[in-house]
């Protein structure tokens, strides 16, 4: 896909990951919707990507709302008159073990809460805008690419339950897309290597707890 002049849709836009791909494909010359639920992190990856000559705006969204996901949707098919890729990067942790024991007692564990915030964004989440951005796409008869991002957390990792659940279920669900949908017709899944995730991290980033020196798993859906 040339990028030039494509609407890109990135979650989770405000800072970290999120803000660099927007940056990056911002300097490629493509269109950049925003969605964050950070209004002030919003605001200035907005600006850097508007600073380097392309259209760009602003979605403060909550990403686990079903409400708030399609009317950012819809706003950017009005703003942009095209919605060409989404990029379901949003992500956030809570971590904790999930029961803590100190001398033969429980001391702690992963709350309810914690459980459900995690799951909540990192995998409905990415059901929402993956389902919502499919749909817009199909009726825009333009063709699309839907990327879900992973992580190498999903095959486990101390004192993330939650997270790892949610990555292994992007990864699962990522692979069911075309088959449930008779216009997502290819689907390509790619793992960064360490060696080149850290040659990635080695470039400027915007600094968050999500910058982790982690390969992630990319998975791709082309809707036709």
């Amino acid at each position: 896909m040339k990028i030039k002049d494509k609407t890109i849709v990135i979650t989770g836009a405000g800072r970290g990951i999120g803000r660099a791909l927007a940056i990056r494909f911002a300097t490629q010359g493509a269109h950049i919707a925003l969605l964050d639920m950070n209004a002030a992190d919003l605001a200035a990856a907005t600006q850097q990507c508007v600073d380097l000559g392309v259209r760009a705006k602003a979605y403060t969204v909550d990403v686990s709302r079903e409400a708030e996901v399609a009317a950012a949707l819809d706003a950017v098919v009005r703003d942009f008159g095209s919605l060409d890729v989404i990029i379901n990067n949003a992500g956030i942790v809570k971590d904790a073990l999930l029961i803590k024991v100190k001398d033969g007692d429980v001391v702690g564990k992963m709350s309810l809460e914690q459980w459900r915030a995690v799951i909540d964004v990192n995998l409905t989440g990415v059901f929402l805008c993956a389902r919502e951005a499919a749909e817009r796409m199909i009726k825009l008869a333009k063709g699309g690419v839907i990327i879900n991002i992973s992580s190498i957390s999903r095959h486990g990792n101390a004192g993330q339950s939650n997270y790892a659940a949610a990555k292994s279920g992007v990864a699962s669900m990522s692979t069911v897309l075309p088959p449930n949908s008779t216009k997502i017709e290819g689907r390509v899944r790619r793992s960064c290597g360490s060696e080149e995730w850290h040659t990635a991290q080695s470039q400027p980033t915007v600094g968050t707890p999500m910058d982790v020196p982690l390969p992630r798993t990319v998975s791709v859906a082309f809707i036709t």
